[in-house]
């Protein structure tokens, strides 16, 4: 069982992916981190670096794509959007947690 002291320093972090009907996850670590947050990190990065190349492919792309084109881009930078946002959440929850 946790001490106070121990409990100030444990982190509760929002991860990058989702649990069974949508939930959110949580990880509780310590301010070392571990494996979990580790693959999380990962995670996010890939994200983010997927989420950047979505968006130079749009750019590419609409100026001369008809309409009906647009379908699939648009659903890839939605979950791309929604991505960067829950690393987004997380990452200012971490920070809050600091202060």
């Amino acid at each position: 069982m946790a001490t106070g002291r121990e409990r100030e320093r444990e982190e509760v972090r929002l991860l990058p992916w989702v649990g069974d009907g949508g939930k959110a996850c949580y990880l509780v670590s310590d301010e070392q981190g571990g494996a979990v947050s580790r693959l999380a990190d990962a995670t996010e990065a890939i994200q983010l670096g997927m989420g950047t190349e979505l968006l130079d492919h749009a750019r590419e792309l609409l100026p001369d794509t008809p309409r009906g084109e647009l379908r699939f881009l648009a659903e890839r930078l939605t979950e791309a959007l929604g991505d960067a946002l829950r690393v987004a959440e997380s990452r200012g929850r971490r920070l809050r947690q600091l202060n």
